[in-house]
C-alpha cells in the first residue's frame, strides 16, 4: 500500500464526521513501528515516508488519525531479517527509553540464542518480543507454522519473564487453521505467564477467519488481540463475544495506519485495495472515489463493532487504552 504521507481534506472531513464523538482524549496503540527507512531492506511504498521515524516524528503523524488525542504505545522495529534486526532493535530502544508510559518489544530473529535474547531484552529495556514469519528460511513464508518463527525456547524464557509476544500468525485462513489453533493452544496452556497478542484480529483481515476460529480461544487468560490495520468490524466483534472487551487493543499498525484504502474479504481470502491497486477515479461507474487513509478506515470499523455489541464509553476507553496499559502495568 503506497504511503503518500499526505494529510487531505477528505481525511479530515471524515474524522469530524465519523470519529470526532468516539476516539478518547487518550489512547495507547498496542502496535506500531519506529524505524529508520534502512531497517525495511526493501524498496517500495514504505520507503516514500520520513527517512527516520522517530517518536516525535509518530506523534506528528498520528494527529492525522486522532488530532485530539495523546497518544503513548507499544513499539517496535522493522528490522524483519537477520542482518538488520539488531540496528532496528537499538533505535526503537533508544526512542522509547524516555517515554515513561510507552513501552517496546524486541524483534527477535528464531535463530537468536534463547539466554542472548533474555539479556537482549533486559539491556535494552522492553517489555517482550515481535516476531515475524519473514525470518523463516527455506520455504514460502506466508505458509509458515507459528513454530518456524515463535520457537518454544523463545516462549519459554518470556513465560519465565512474564512478557508480552506480538504474533502475526499466517497460514491462508489464520484464526481458522488447525495448525494455529493448536499451536497457540499448546503454548498459552503450558506457558501461563506469557502474554500473547494476536495481531490484526488474529490476522482477522479476512473477519469470517477470526469469526469462525477464535473461539477455541475462550477461556484463556494470556491473550489479547489488537485491531491493527483491519477494516472490517466482523472480527473485532468475534474477539469481543468470545474473550470479552478486556481482551481486544486498538493498534494502528504505523504506518500502514497512514496508506490509503482498506482491506477487504473476498471468498475465503483478502484483498488490499490501496492507490497502487486500481485507478480510483475510474473503479467505479458514478464516478471517483477518494479513498482513505486506512487509518481512519480501522477506526471506523472498531466504532461499528462497538456499536453493534452495544459497549459502553468505559468499555470503549479500555479497549482504546486500559486494557493494554493494564496488561503492560503501566499505572498512570
Amino acid at each position: 500500500m503506497t504511503r503518500n504521507w499526505e494529510l487531505k481534506e477528505c481525511d479530515q472531513e471524515f474524522f469530524q464526521k465519523e470519529l470526532s464523538t468516539f476516539v478518547p482524549d487518550r489512547i495507547f496503540d498496542a502496535h506500531a513501528h519506529l524505524y529508520k527507512t534502512a531497517h525495511w531492506g526493501r524498496p517500495g511504498g514504505t520507503m516514500q515516508g520520513p527517512a527516520v521515524v522517530t517518536f516525535e516524528e509518530y506523534q506528528r503523524h498520528m494527529k492525522w488519525l486522532t488530532p485530539r488525542s495523546q497518544t503513548e504505545g507499544l513499539f517496535f522495529g522493522t528490522g524483519f531479517s537477520d542482518d538488520r534486526f539488531k540496528d532496528s532493535n537499538e533505535f526503537v530502544a533508544g526512542e522509547v527509553a524516555n517515554q515513561r508510559n510507552s513501552r517496546g518489544e524486541m524483534v527477535v530473529s528464531p535463530r537468536m540464542d534463547p539466554e542472548e535474547m533474555r539479556q537482549e531484552v533486559k539491556r535494552l529495556g522492553f517489555s517482550g518480543i515481535k516476531v515475524y514469519h519473514l525470518f523463516v528460511q527455506d520455504e514460502r513464508t506466508w505458509d509458515a507454522d507459528i513454530s518456524k518463527f515463535l520457537i518454544e525456547e523463545h516462549v519459554r524464557i518470556a513465560n519465565e519473564e512474564g512478557w508480552t509476544i506480538t504474533l502475526h500468525m499466517v497460514k491462508q485462513r489464520a484464526m481458522a487453521e488447525k495448525a494455529n489453533q493448536e499451536r497457540i493452544l499448546e503454548y498459552c496452556r503450558k506457558y501461563s505467564d506469557i502474554k500473547l497478542i494476536l495481531a490484526h484480529a488474529a490476522r482477522g483481515f479476512n473477519p469470517y477467519h477470526t469469526v469462525e476460529g477464535i473461539h477455541h480461544l475462550k477461556g484463556l487468560q494470556n491473550v489479547w488481540c489488537d485491531t491493527s490495520a483491519v477494516t472490517e468490524a466482523g472480527g473485532f466483534e468475534a474477539i469481543v463475544e468470545t474473550l470479552g472487551h478486556e481482551r481486544l487493543l486498538w493498534g494502528s499498525d504505523f504506518p500502514v495506519s497512514h496508506g490509503r484504502g482498506r482491506c477487504i474479504a473476498i471468498g475465503d481470502h483478502f484483498l488490499w485495495l490501496g492507490e497502487e491497486t486500481l485507478d480510483w477515479k475510474t473503479a467505479a461507474a458514478y464516478g471517483p472515489i477518494e479513498p482513505i487513509l486506512l487509518g481512519l478506515e480501522s477506526l471506523r470499523s472498531l466504532k461499528l463493532a462497538t456499536q453493534r455489541l452495544k459497549l459502553s464509553d468505559s468499555q470503549t476507553e479500555d479497549i482504546f487504552s486500559n486494557n493494554a496499559r493494564r496488561m503492560l502495568d503501566i499505572n498512570t
